[in-house]
């Protein structure tokens, strides 16, 4: 995918959702993650043999270098795209690793999550997109388990937009280190977008360490929703998962 998709207003070349396909997907029924590679033929990807999500196990040993996260309250508007709720950022926050920058674009939710780590499922994902200057995509990813309130979620909850089209402009300064733990060891492997179209060759990078979220911010992205926005995990076939 070209980085000048994600110039769009919605910022949709993400794990989220693309705007503009023109083929109407779901997570349900004959919309859904089961059918998305024969909705259109924009959608193959999604039948291809590097998919995400995945279930993490089985992980191989490996040097992997720290990510060095340069991030600012950049967050400036969240919307609803009836696939999930998004915040989308800024120019100016990127994140580094091995020599290589890639920009923080936005960043959304998924509930269930839809990674699991060695067959866990937890009730909230944060996923972080961001693009280097050729358009490639990388993921941060980070779980969430019931506890107490994320001050991030509570900030941009303030101005949840609770139906499908609807966009918020942020008032409140929000920085998305606020969704990040301390400790951010994590696994990597090769990926997907994980809806339509399902692009492949993005790199995913899951923290270790979980985060919280209280049962209302759960429930409240849940409802805003109306439906649970998991996609299934894919196999791994062939692929490594590193940590």
């Amino acid at each position: 995918m070209n980085i000048k998709m994600l110039s769009t207003g919605l910022l949709m070349l993400s794990t989220a959702a693309v705007a503009g396909s023109g083929h109407e997907w779901g997570y349900s029924g004959s919309t859904g993650p089961e059918n998305w590679a024969q909705l259109s033929g924009d959608y193959a990807a999604c039948g291809g043999v590097n998919q995400s999500p995945v279930n993490l196990t089985g992980f191989l040993e490996a040097e992997l270098a720290p990510i060095n996260f340069q991030y600012q309250k950049g967050a400036y508007e969240i919307l609803n795209n009836g696939h999930t709720v998004q915040v989308n950022y800024k120019p100016g926050s990127f994140m580094e690793i091995e020599g290589q920058r890639f920009e923080l674009k936005q960043f959304h939710f998924h509930a269930p999550s839809e990674n699991h780590i060695n067959g866990e499922s937890y009730p909230l994902e944060a996923h972080l997109v961001h693009a280097d200057k050729a358009g490639h995509l990388a993921v941060v990813a980070v779980m969430f388990t019931e506890g107490s309130d994320n001050e991030g979620i509570v900030k941009a909850w303030q101005q949840l937009p609770e139906t499908k089209g609807q966009k918020n402009t942020l008032t409140h300064p929000i920085s998305v280190n606020e969704l990040l733990p301390k400790e951010r060891a994590y696994y990597r492997f090769n990926g997907s977008l994980t809806t339509p179209p399902c692009s492949e060759g993005v790199r995913w990078y899951v923290i270790k360490q979980s985060m919280q979220a209280s049962m209302p911010q759960i429930k409240a992205f849940a409802d805003a929703l109306g439906h649970p926005n998991n996609r299934p995990v894919q196999p791994l076939n062939a692929r490594q998962v590193l940590q």
